[in-house]
């Protein structure tokens, strides 16, 4: 993992997102006139970043057999999957929750893989009667509860075992999911066994495999070697007379959070991946969530006023860590610029939220060009895990999202009013 704070000299300017004569342009929008209808905090994503990469990782997988299922947890607003599923993405899901939102968006239930290690009967139930793909199931009694409900429904459920491969992927501990101390998936000792006797268990179609090694990984080589390792056990099981269709690789590819960052290209990825089927019949599913949608998303925020208590100095915005939680929860980087460039001289400060926490805080030690309140700041790179890990702590409406394609936008999420905090209480 990149560390959690540094000094930034310059802007990273995404795809989307460029100034123009000193002014932050989403796509062919000024953000600043937008906020001047839609208020702030406001979360800005770009149809084009979005879509782009969709195609880079459809094309980077070229001629054989896949489906590229973006991890719906990286962002589920209604306008982004919509988005999405007309460019042909399948997606991937953790809760019933997620999949009524792909459905809701016109996601095709023939394309939706569910994983996740705590699937209840009641979501196994729902996923089963919407006709789902394919069930990444992380543990025996999981696979029997499937069998159970299935045979129960009269359904066929198809099925992949998520193996754990035990492969580092050396990013954060929180979003490292492939060693034996993690709690996902099934010990590749475990997962032979297994899916051999649960190729007779009634109501389930054995179909394939999962591994998932973490997320924000610089380093291709451990992905590519868990994927052999998984691809080796599809090819002995298949030796065995036990059907393998498909390996689902995961996603977890970094995106560029500092300007010296330098994450594989999707290019890299689907070539690193390909070798790794090449020989094979099997359909290769690709995960992919932050790196479809993080760098095109920009959390824009107002300076409500500056403070400095001795030597040290704080710019105080009305976004909070109940907006983007990321650097409390992670010590996770955003870069955080101007909307408007000016000439004003640098200064260090820690750029913090009005929540009653000390933990609320954006950047610590940070240089920036001096501002006044009133000013628009931008927190780049906030497509992914934004909105879907926030909350309404201090009673904080959450934001509203936008949508901009082109020189055009649309609300995708309303803001919160406070009538919205209390909806559902008695």
């Amino acid at each position: 993992m990149k560390p959690a704070q540094r000094r930034a000299s310059r802007p990273t300017e995404a795809k989307a997102f460029r100034y123009r004569r000193g002014e932050l342009f989403c796509e062919n929008v000024s953000v600043r006139a937008l906020v001047e209808q839609v208020g702030t905090p406001v979360y800005v994503y770009s149809g084009s970043a979005i879509t782009s990469h969709y195609g880079e990782f459809n094309d980077s997988l070229g001629r054989h057999p896949h489906m590229v299922c973006y991890s719906v947890k990286a962002n589920g607003n209604l306008r982004l999957l919509r988005l999405l599923a007309r460019q042909g993405a399948a997606f991937d899901i953790v809760s019933g929750g997620e999949l009524y939102r792909v459905l809701e968006a016109g996601g095709r239930p023939s394309r939706v893989v569910f994983s996740g290690v705590g699937k209840t009967a009641e979501e196994l139930d729902y996923a089963l009667r919407s006709g789902i793909l394919l069930f990444n199931c992380e543990s025996e009694s999981e696979l029997r509860l499937l069998s159970e409900r299935a045979s129960r429904l009269k359904q066929n459920a198809g099925a992949a075992l998520r193996v754990n491969p035990h492969v580092e992927a050396r990013t954060h501990p929180h979003i490292a999911t492939g060693l034996r101390q993690h709690k996902f998936g099934i010990e590749m000792e475990a997962a032979e066994r297994l899916y051999c006797e649960a190729q007779n268990w009634p109501g389930l179609r054995m179909l394939g495999l999962s591994c998932h090694i973490g997320s924000q990984i610089f380093d291709l080589r451990p992905i590519e070697q868990a994927v052999r390792r998984i691809v080796a056990l599809a090819g002995r099981l298949q030796r065995l007379g036990c059907p393998v269709q498909y390996v689902d690789a995961g996603g977890g590819l970094a995106v560029a959070y500092q300007p010296d960052d330098a994450p594989p290209s999707i290019a890299a990825y689907g070539k690193s991946l390909l070798k790794c089927v090449r020989g094979t019949d099997l359909t290769l599913l690709v995960e992919p969530g932050r790196a479809l949608v993080a760098d095109a998303g920009v959390l824009l925020t107002r300076v409500i006023r500056t403070k400095t208590t001795g030597r040290k100095k704080f710019v105080i915005v009305d976004a909070a860590m109940n907006d983007l939680i990321r650097p409390s929860l992670y010590g996770s980087f955003h870069e955080i610029w101007p909307a408007l460039r000016t000439r004003r001289r640098e200064i260090l400060a820690d750029i913090v939220g009005p929540i009653c926490e000390t933990g609320d805080f954006f950047a610590r030690h940070r240089a920036l060009p001096e501002v006044e309140p009133g000013e628009l700041l931008a927190i780049f790179t906030a497509g992914a895990y934004g909105t879907v890990l926030s909350s309404n702590y201090n009673a904080r409406p959450r934001p509203a999202e936008v949508l901009v394609q082109g020189s055009r936008w649309q609300v995708a999420r309303r803001r919160e009013s406070f009538r919205d905090l209390v909806r559902g209480e008695l």
